[in-house]
């Protein structure tokens, strides 16, 4: 490509419709190039302003084979933008702010409006506070509505106060799978020109959508607050992994045993920051729902996606999903013309990669990953060994530090009148849950199998063990219902609970007081068995310390068990009727039989009757009759504790002020590697006797009302004191584990929130330590706004998880980096340290080296602002206020 005849080659019609041809750059590095990088290419080509988006950044997309090996800086204009509630609500939070603030500066309030198509799911709000009963959702239902009217309300004002914007309601479904099932365009067609969906999301598991071949990864809300005001994302130009699949699938492995074994893979090869592009004659034979599992779980692989090229396969999904036979039929037409769909003819010749992996689908088995990350597989038939291996090792993410005298050890509890034994591995919560599985229709109908097979044999599951089943969407609910499934679920105790993101975010609601006693003062390692994504610790559950990632019909078979500490292959699940041996073996559904059900069950007529309700509002009439204040301004009201007015835009003014130095900064944290954004800002319940807790007891509020901070994430007053919350915390500084530090001057030991506030009233900086992959796990905007207004300066870290980095950067938070080889502990940093770093006597640029004085000791660390775009953001302190300034001055 060369000048603007180059550009202007690139306009071409279809069908009367303007479109921008890869083809017509009549450019042969094209053809070379990943298909997830053409998604990028049509981007730049279409957006192309010669401001923004400049001929070089096409240029440098073109050449993608050597500038991807050079942190290579490009801007990026998503097609759109998509919300869950926990990080939705924070983002229109902010933008009202925005609107407050430019209506103070003096302009007007109106440019503050969504200018791509911004889609939020009310999907987090919904805990499992009832469950094992026919009325289960309905209770679980009423109280999420009861305790979070609130901010429904709020969501339902910025529903009709912005342009825009579509929320939908609670009871819909889990973000993820409605995007897949119903909100993605995969070509957008509704304007004079056709291009691709692409989509950023405000959760880190919006790359489930790379399954049907759109381009998306998750961002932070401020991130996807800059994307809705029309901002590009700056991002450097990623390597792409090609995974290369082979063969099929064998009989007994399911889509959550493949994603499980890739996970571990990709983990092991390193793609963090790399986009993974999914190739190869395997491909063909994973249904969509298949790949979707497969790329959802990016984050756990590190990547910031997990591509499949839209197929033939992909515009079967469509059909099944009820779209269009007009939309799939321009889908096709498009894709094909533009260079942008896989045909799996061998004469089609595979773009080149950067690295390249490979996974026979045959080899895959069936497993699980535990007991406290994604990415620790394990066998199936490895379990009991392992589980008994991570007893008594140290403490960490493979140990429980069990003393040797404790590994025999039970304890007796009563339940329903009943004595019962607890033993280490005990299963406690056994959980269908997260758009990772349930908008997979193969291993749902597997787990009802499973179920029906189990019940004809006389098998049942402990009543003590907290089962649940949270569909996806209403979808999944309506083909259990069809195939008769649901009622041998609900035998097992799986009734449906609700639908939304429930166990797997944390909303897993209380254990029986017994129960939860028996663990505590026995210092129990109890297990939760869930079909999730994350098992982080203190997320599933604060009081189960073994959490193990599965597919449905093996959440159904340790929940029958009633323990991890089992080996399938030689020990029986249980006992029939006649007190005769079952094996699991006996019990699995074939996949021919599940294949065979899903045929009849899983039709476009049930996905355009369950999304037409969600449209018309009638799968909730609550939501349809909820009043909402009017006006463009919102009317905040102070005694609200869901919905604050923050401090971030309140005294800003027009003009950025000078990057200060940090100076004697105190260190509030020493942390170590893989510190989660669990760690850092906890969506779980609000615990008794917290700083949250006696802000909200302050005010009025019962501790049966305090809610989770993630349904409080629109108040920023209890967010800060929810930073660095999380009862598994180890702090270096702290003599215990859990949410405390010390305050270095007078050396008292305290909760970090209290610390903080020393600090500032003190007028003193603060900067924490950390270790490798600092931030991974979910993408929460708070993970960086919380410290934000704790006020820490700079974060010190071997290694950063990418969105957490840029959240920090967004934030005006500097993230410096030790040099390859160093860490606090290599240099004898102990966090009592009063740290120096100037930054007023240099210009910033991007990957500079900047040198800290840590009491005397200087060490040189390497500034992760990646792109000019980023210091810009930083030297106006966050990149709300950059973006509200540029919108200020027109």
């Amino acid at each position: 490509m060369s000048g603007e005849k180059g550009l202007k080659s690139a306009e071409v019609t279809l069908d009367g419709m303007n479109y921008y041809s890869l083809t017509g750059l009549k450019d042969p590095r094209v053809e070379k190039l990943p298909y997830s990088i053409r998604v990028l290419l049509e981007s730049a080509l279409r957006n192309y302003d010669d401001f923004e988006i400049k001929k070089q950044d096409i240029e440098n997309i073109l050449d993608w084979e050597k500038t991807s090996q050079n942190a290579t800086e490009i801007p990026f204009k998503p097609a759109r933008v998509i919300m869950q509630d926990f990080t939705g609500v924070p983002a229109v939070v902010d933008l009202t702010a925005m609107r407050d603030a430019m209506h103070r500066l003096g302009g007007d309030p109106d440019k503050i409006n969504p200018l791509v198509p911004s889609d939020l799911v009310i999907d987090h709000s919904v805990q499992v506070d009832f469950a094992r009963s026919p009325d289960a959702a309905a209770k679980n239902q009423a109280l999420e509505f009861e305790r979070n009217k609130e901010r429904f309300a709020f969501l339902k004002w910025g529903a009709s106060a912005y342009k825009n914007m579509l929320i939908v309601p609670p009871g819909s479904g889990i973000v993820h799978q409605v995007n897949l099932e119903y909100l993605a365009r995969v070509v957008f067609d509704d304007s004079d020109t056709l291009y691709p969906d692409s989509v950023v999301g405000t959760d880190s598991h919006t790359t489930m959508i790379d399954g049907l071949g759109v381009v998306g990864w998750g961002v932070g809300g401020i991130e996807a607050e800059a994307v809705m005001l029309g901002q590009p994302i700056s991002m450097v130009l990623p390597e792409v992994v090609g995974f290369k699949l082979t063969g099929k699938l064998h009989p007994l492995a399911t889509a959550t045993d493949v994603v499980l074994t890739v996970t571990q893979m990709l983990r092991k090869h390193g793609v963090v920051g790399k986009f993974v592009e999914f190739f190869g004659e395997g491909c063909k034979s994973l249904k969509l729902a298949d790949r979707a599992t497969i790329a959802n779980m990016s984050p756990e692989y590190g990547a910031t996606m997990g591509f499949f090229p839209v197929d033939a396969e992909t515009l079967a999904y469509l059909r099944t999903t009820g779209r269009s036979e007009e939309k799939i039929a321009r889908v096709e037409k498009y894709l094909k013309a533009n260079g942008l769909f896989r045909t799996w003819d061998k004469s089609e010749t595979d773009p080149v990669f950067s690295s390249l992996l490979e996974l026979d689908l045959n080899d895959v088995v069936p497993c699980v990953s535990g007991p406290k990350r994604p990415h620790d597989r394990v066998k199936v038939s490895d379990l009991k060994a392992d589980f008994h291996a991570c007893m008594p090792a140290p403490n960490g993410f493979k140990g429980f530090g069990v003393k040797p005298e404790d590994l025999t050890k039970t304890a007796k509890f009563t339940f329903g009148g009943k004595e019962y034994d607890m033993k280490h591995g005990q299963v406690v919560i056994a959980a269908i849950t997260s758009c990772t599985n349930t908008s997979n229709p193969s291993v749902m109908l597997g787990a009802g199998l499973l179920a029906k097979n189990a019940v004809a044999r006389g098998l049942s599951v402990a009543p003590f063990i907290k089962t649940s089943l949270s569909p996806g969407s209403g979808v999944a609910d309506c083909y259990l219902k069809e195939s008769g499934l649901i009622a041998d679920l609900e035998k097992l105790g799986f009734y449906v609970a609700g639908f939304g993101c429930m166990t797997c975010i944390g909303n897993s609601g209380d254990l029986d007081e017994a129960i939860a006693n028996c663990i505590t003062q026995n210092d129990m390692v109890a297990s939760a068995v869930l079909s999730g994504n994350r098992n982080f610790e203190a997320r599933v559950h604060p009081l189960t310390k073994a959490n193990y990632l599965a597919s449905p019909p093996l959440v159904v078979a340790y929940a029958l068990a009633g323990t991890v500490d089992i080996d399938f292959e030689k020990q029986p699940i249980g006992k029939d009727s006649e007190g005769k041996d079952v094996f699991l073996s006996e019990i699995w559904p074939s996949a021919e039989t599940v294949a065979e059900i899903e045929k009849k069950v899983v039709r476009p007529e049930v996905f355009k009757d369950v999304y037409g309700k969600v449209a018309s509002g009638e799968n909730n009439p609550q939501w349809k009759t909820l009043a909402i204040p009017e006006g463009k301004l919102y009317k905040w009201d102070e005694k609200s504790t869901y919905i604050h007015n923050p401090p971030f835009f309140q005294t800003m003014g027009i003009e950025p002020e000078p990057v200060k130095d940090i100076k004697e900064a105190y260190c509030l944290l020493n942390l170590g590697d893989s510190i989660t954004t669990d760690h850092i800002s906890p969506a779980s319940r609000i615990a008794k006797g917290s700083p949250a807790a006696v802000y909200l007891t302050e005010r009025g509020v019962e501790q049966k009302d305090f809610n989770s901070y993630g349904s409080r994430r629109g108040n920023d007053e209890i967010m800060a004191r929810g930073t660095f919350a999380n009862v598994r915390l180890i702090n270096k500084l702290a003599s215990e584990t859990g949410p405390l530090t010390v305050y270095l001057p007078s050396g008292e030991q305290m909760a970090v929130y209290d610390a903080a506030s020393k600090y500032m009233a003190a007028g003193l900086d603060l900067v924490i330590l950390a270790g490798k992959e600092y931030g991974s796990g979910s993408s929460r905007d708070w993970a960086a706004k919380g410290p934000k207004l704790q006020g820490v300066k700079a974060v010190i870290a071997e290694s950063y998880e990418r969105i957490h980095r840029s959240n920090l950067v967004g934030m005006g938070i500097l993230p410096l980096q030790f040099l390859d080889g160093q860490s606090a502990e290599t240099l004898g940093l102990t966090g009592k340290e009063r740290f120096t770093i100037k930054l007023s006597s240099q210009p910033l640029v991007v990957g500079m080296d900047v040198e800290v004085d840590a009491g005397g000791k200087k060490l040189m660390t390497k500034c992760r602002l990646d792109t000019d775009v980023e210091v810009a953001y930083f030297q106006h302190g966050g990149i709300l206020q950059y973006v509200l300034r540029r919108l200020l001055k027109g």
